[in-house]
């Protein structure tokens, strides 16, 4: 189920093209196109190559998997990340909805199914602010939840997607780099309870966990 690839530029070149033909298959189907977008390491090299994708960005709205409870500008935000990195070239044409903070009721849900949905995962299974000890994890009915502070690093209080929301779109993608994060993921493959494993053995939608060695 890993997809490996040899360095962490292939890697966002396939990760690229596949969320861009997810995009186009929206706009052509429903004439709009959802790409749920995460932040951390993992995606900065995919939003690089999204930007040009060919694409009406303009059709696009773009949101977030979890985010930071900090100003818009703050380093530790991960719409800045996607600001900075995605919202460039013909991509600056595309939607923002940002989760915090938090949208107006019913936002989210009309952007159901998201056409891709990017995710890192952190060395303790963790994807978007699902942390292991997190209450959001059990969520079985919202779209999003709060994370208190103390969790994940920084320890700042979140806004996160659900699995409710994560699992209604046409593919995720899970990105991963290094040795020890692909051990993790095989460890929740195996059966341990971690919480990416909840995304990688529902049956709602295809995955593909690309990895690339540490960079």
């Amino acid at each position: 189920m890993i997809e490996t690839y040899p360095t962490a530029e292939a890697l966002a070149e396939a990760a690229a093209h596949g969320v861009a033909a997810q995009l186009a298959r929206g706009l052509k189907t429903r004439g709009r196109a959802a790409l749920v977008a995460t932040g951390g390491r993992s995606p900065g090299g995919v939003y690089d190559r999204l930007t040009a994708a060919d694409v009406d960005w303009a059709r696009i709205i773009v949101t977030l998997s979890d985010e930071r409870c900090v100003p818009p500008d703050d380093a530790a935000s991960n719409a800045r990340l996607v600001r900075e990195r995605l919202f460039t070239g013909e991509g600056r044409k595309a939607h923002l909805l940002p989760l915090w903070p938090e949208p107006e009721a019913g936002a989210l849900e009309a952007l159901l199914p998201f056409d891709a949905v990017l995710l890192g995962m952190g060395e303790d299974g963790h994807v978007a602010s699902l942390f292991p000890s997190a209450a959001a994890l059990g969520e079985t009915e919202r779209l999003s939840a709060w994370v208190p502070e103390g969790l994940g690093a920084p320890p700042l209080a979140r806004i996160t997607l659900t699995l409710p929301a994560l699992t209604q779109a046409r593919e995720v993608f899970v990105l991963i780099a290094g040795d020890a994060k692909r051990t993790v993921v095989e460890r929740a493959l195996a059966g341990d309870d971690l919480p990416v494993r909840r995304i990688l053995v529902q049956d709602k939608v295809p995955v593909r966990v690309l990895w690339a060695p540490e960079h």
